[in-house]
């Protein structure tokens, strides 16, 4: 059973950039055919999928993201991670990562693991 846990700062100043890190356990993140996605979900708003990083590396983007988003992967460690750029309060939100056998999608509840979140709030 695959597990993922988020971890990171809980308070960024704006104009800062966010930086989490999802450790994953009981697979691998090389596995053939997973894609590793990190989803938010401000207050009060529905999940917003963010970007996804596959097997192979490679990375895809939300458009509204794209600027200021990159996805990476440590394999030594089986950890993958986000960075968000340029933090504004409207990026206040809880923060996961999740993952999902096969095709990624945009669509947040089309994912089969999750971690339990962490909350990030932007603020001075």
């Amino acid at each position: 059973q695959v597990q993922l846990q988020e971890s990171g700062p809980g308070l960024v100043k704006p104009s800062q950039t966010l930086s989490l890190t999802c450790t994953v356990s009981g697979g691998s993140i090389l596995t053939n055919y997973y894609s590793w996605t990190w989803i938010r979900q401000p207050p009060g708003k529905g999940l917003e999928w963010m970007g996804v990083i596959r097997s192979d590396g490679s990375t895809y983007y939300s458009p509204s993201l794209k600027s200021r988003i990159s996805i990476s992967r440590d394999t030594s460690k089986n950890q993958f991670s986000l960075q968000l750029s340029s933090m504004t309060p409207e990026d206040t939100a809880v923060y996961y990562c999740a993952a999902k056998r096969f095709t990624w999608h945009i669509d947040p509840t089309r994912y089969d693991y999750w971690g339990q979140g962490t909350q990030v709030t932007v603020s001075l």
